[in-house]
């Protein structure tokens, strides 16, 4: 099978760059997966979990709070706001963030902005989810 290249970028670090046989990304329409000789494509990505499975047959899972991803000629370049390696999520700080949001969004004060309040509650589900623990 042949492979594609793909490099995940975040403004602070490079999380991955290797040869990779697929790549499933969360889209603003839903999940998608990236094979060998995709077609261009520029796409928003949300809140959700990338998958890669590398050339040698490796898995890596990746939760990631959004961003973009181009896929160009074998490419796929993600530009993503942030990502952790599954196995780096640090659970116990993913639910005291749930809490924390939880907590922001149910006292109704006039002061709380609702729409950050509620990003971070979808960022400490997801992180939470992808991790295989529960609340």
């Amino acid at each position: 099978m042949k492979e594609l290249i793909v490099e995940i970028i975040t403004p602070s670090k490079t999380a991955y760059k290797g040869e990779v046989k697929s790549i499933t990304l969360p889209g603003t329409l839903g999940n998608f997966q990236v094979l060998f000789n995709h077609a261009p494509l520029l796409s928003s990505l949300e809140i959700g979990r990338i998958k890669i499975v590398e050339a040698k047959g490796n898995i890596l899972e990746f939760v990631t709070s959004g961003g973009t991803v181009e896929i160009l000629k074998n490419k796929v370049l993600v530009l993503a706001d942030s990502v952790e390696s599954v196995n780096e999520i640090d659970v116990e700080r993913a639910r005291q963030s749930y809490s924390r949001a939880k907590e922001r969004l149910g006292s109704r004060k006039i002061d709380i902005d609702v729409l950050r309040a509620e990003a971070s509650l979808q960022r400490a589900l997801n992180r939470i989810k992808f991790a295989g623990a529960g609340l």
